[in-house]
């Protein structure tokens, strides 16, 4: 995994658990990579199809759009995929890479953090999808659904990996620095902790958000 110190690029920034079309304006707007799109009908920020779509629809060019499901049944999987325009999967329960692969579009691993205490056993899980374009490391079990605003130890993060580390789980405006600073990450992910209630994300706070990463990374005071 290349440095994003070396290459003195700024980690890239997705906000997940997008419900309508005006918060994806907000973010875009504010400078975010990436949008997440929760297919998890018991998460409070489950999208329907529809909805989704006309998101999706309206992102401006070089914002992508993800698409969140955990062990979901292949034909919903494919019928979003027909309905809705995904740039990149992302599978946060126990799928197999055989699953993950079979939709033919570019995906990346959620990697449920407690219990692994090693890299040799991060190392374990992950050469399992060699095809993965990254992993997502969260602070829930594997197999659990994250967005529960909580941390974990993020020594417990390998930073000697060959794809990108995204980190997520309890990220909020007052603690990403510290997150940037310790840690030499391709991409951040949070939900949460840029909420004013679940599922309604808050302009305020990811407009703090943004401009904690541009200072700690671009050096902008």
């Amino acid at each position: 995994m290349q440095s994003n110190q070396q290459n003195n690029t700024r980690t890239r920034v997705k906000i997940c658990g997008i419900t309508s079309i005006e918060a994806a304006q907000n973010i875009c707007d504010l400078g975010v990579d990436s949008i997440g799109l929760v297919f998890y009908k018991k998460s409070p920020r489950n999208v329907g199809i529809s909805q989704a779509r006309e998101i999706c629809d309206s992102l401006p060019p070089f914002v992508t759009s993800v698409g969140l499901f955990l062990d979901a049944d292949k034909d919903f999987v494919n019928e979003v995929l027909n309905e809705v325009k995904l740039d990149l999967l992302q599978f946060h329960g126990l799928e197999s890479a055989e699953y993950c692969e079979s939709f033919s579009r570019p995906y990346i691993k959620a990697i449920g953090m407690k219990g692994i205490a090693s890299e040799a056993e991060f190392t374990k899980v992950t050469e399992q999808y060699t095809s993965a374009k990254g992993f997502l490391v969260d602070s829930h079990a594997s197999g659990m659904a994250g967005g529960t605003g909580q941390t974990f130890d993020w020594k417990n993060v390998p930073q000697i990996q060959q794809k990108p580390i995204i980190l997520a789980g309890g990220l909020n405006p007052e603690n990403i620095a510290d997150a940037l600073q310790q840690l030499d990450l391709y991409g951040v992910d949070l939900s949460s902790g840029v909420e004013s209630e679940p599922g309604v994300k808050d302009p305020v706070k990811i407009k703090k958000l943004m401009n904690e990463v541009y200072r700690v990374q671009c050096n902008e005071n």
